[in-house]
């Protein structure tokens, strides 16, 4: 017989909405996709950019004050998750200036909190593209940080007429696949969460000297 004191803790998924805009789309589905992740029995921790508020990266300012806290407080977040989405705008067919200085400015804390972190990404424009050319701009940080990207990303098109007044996708299609995405990203996070067997893993990081000095390449 299995009690309550035999089932694991509920994944834990930090979600993201990349913009400072009020009302923005991402924001939007960010908080749909926080719905989701809660649905599907994880715990989601929704937040907003404005949470991690931070300068512009100075190596200057890092030397003589440190981290700023939204640096730190994003670093938190991170280490408290198993796992975390972000839902991105794209700016000028790349990644938003205020989510890539969050990046860099939480890539300097070691040990690596990216490192080893499931990641799924999410965008939602008002273009025909939906935001996935930014999508792909933002995998090359991420990835080189360690973190392992889930293949699929979901770009939500004409984000602007895109959702129904509770907060859902009008389109039925379209709730099909984002959900399916979900779940398929949550099911390899607990996978991997669960099992150790799923546990090995290859990063290339090169400014994490924590492992092999020689090839900075390191199995897990």
């Amino acid at each position: 017989m299995t009690t309550n004191a035999d089932r694991p803790d509920p994944l834990r998924v930090l979600v993201f909405g990349a913009a400072l805009r009020t009302g923005s789309v991402n924001a939007r589905l960010a908080a749909l996709v926080a719905r989701l992740v809660t649905d599907a029995g994880a715990t989601a921790d929704l937040a907003g950019m404005h949470e991690f508020d931070m300068p512009l990266y100075d190596g200057d300012v890092e030397q003589g004050a440190g981290l700023p806290a939204g640096a730190l407080a994003l670093r938190a977040r991170l280490e408290q998750c198993d796992a975390f989405i972000i839902s991105s705008p794209e700016y000028n067919a790349s990644v938003p200036g205020v989510l890539k200085n969050a990046i860099d400015w939480v890539s300097r804390v070691q040990p690596q909190p990216f490192k080893t972190k499931h990641a799924l990404l999410v965008s939602a424009s008002p273009s025909l593209v939906g935001g996935n050319r930014g999508l792909w701009a933002l995998r090359v940080p991420l990835e080189h940080l360690g973190t392992r990207v889930y293949p699929d990303m979901f770009s939500l098109a004409n984000a602007h007429h895109a959702f129904t007044e509770d907060g859902d996708l009008a389109d039925e299609g379209l709730r099909a696949r984002l959900s399916d995405t979900v779940s398929g990203f949550l099911g390899l996070v607990e996978a991997d969460v669960r099992y150790v067997c799923l546990s090995r893993r290859w990063y290339e990081f090169l400014g994490d000297r924590s492992e092999d000095p020689v090839t900075q390449r390191a199995e897990d």
